[in-house]
């Protein structure tokens, strides 16, 4: 009896991100001079502004501030690296700036963007399986390599996305359920591939009005998936999720996190934002 399929899907894995969510202090802030906001505004103006222009070429390294609505913090910073110690970096510099000191951390996201391969997995286990090519063994492994390198290389602007320029970002993480009734890791990968096919049709129609990166966060974080939504117009967060819960994948597999959602704030309107001299 030939062994069955592997149930794990093959992935691709592109650009770190961090997530990184502060309260900031105004009382603090108010009790220093005009000169030495000036100054610390100057500090941190000379940081960001350059990590907000996305870098020429394949892997754009970007960072952008959203001012956060609600009780969760009051300003989100997102920041696209090619690898974690990138990431470890820009969180260093920002932490030991002035600014940074009148910054308290309320909560943080780290993870990968994320392509799962549920149709090529498919194909290709069933195909090496046909070979005869073992499981697992050198050959197999250098086949997968293959495809994973192809298709990285296909899907180079997916994985290394600059941060699209929109005036709104809704971000939240999720899991898929593992209970004791339905769990989605004991479905065949078949079935999996079946609803996230489903799943993604219904974000295909949301295509033009909201931009979707998918980060995977399985070792790095607490829950399984970052989802970042962009767009310019507010109300799409709440039709495009609102819909998905009546797809069977979420319907029935999956749990959500806390949502987080900001407006763009431009560096260049960072000293607005901070303005406590209003003269009203």
């Amino acid at each position: 009896m030939s062994a069955a399929l592997p149930a794990v899907p093959l992935t691709l894995e592109g650009a770190s991100v961090l997530h990184q969510m502060f309260r900031f202090d105004w009382a603090a802030w108010r009790l220093i001079s005009a000169e030495e906001r000036a100054g610390i505004l100057a500090e941190v103006t000379a940081l960001l502004a350059p990590l907000e222009k996305a870098t020429a070429g394949d892997h754009p390294a970007q960072s952008a501030v959203f001012a956060q609505l609600g009780h969760k913090g009051d300003l989100m910073l997102v920041h696209f690296r090619d690898s974690i110690a990138q990431l470890a970096a820009v969180e260093r510099d920002l932490a030991r700036t002035a600014f940074g000191s009148f910054l308290t951390a309320q909560h943080s996201y780290l993870s990968v963007v994320e392509l799962g391969l549920y149709e090529s997995s498919n194909k290709t286990y069933a195909a090496l399986a046909e070979e005869g090519i073992e499981q697992y063994s050198e050959e197999w492994n250098r086949r997968l390599q293959e495809v994973i390198g192809r298709q990285s290389a296909a899907m180079s602007s997916r994985l290394f996305p600059a941060i699209p320029d929109a005036k709104y970002l809704c971000f939240y993480p999720m899991d898929r359920r593992r209970g004791e009734q339905l769990n989605w890791y004991t479905v065949s990968m078949t079935e999996r591939q079946r609803m996230m096919h489903d799943h993604g049709m219904i974000g295909r129609r949301y295509a033009g009005e909201v931009r979707q990166i998918i980060t995977g966060s399985i070792g790095y974080d607490d829950w399984e998936w970052g989802v970042d939504l962009f767009s310019d117009n507010q109300n799409i967060f709440k039709k495009l999720i609102y819909e998905m819960r009546f797809d069977e994948a979420s319907a029935l597999y999956a749990l959500f996190g806390a949502f987080y959602v900001g407006v763009r704030l431009p560096v260049s309107e960072l000293a607005a934002w901070l303005a406590v001299d209003t003269g009203k």
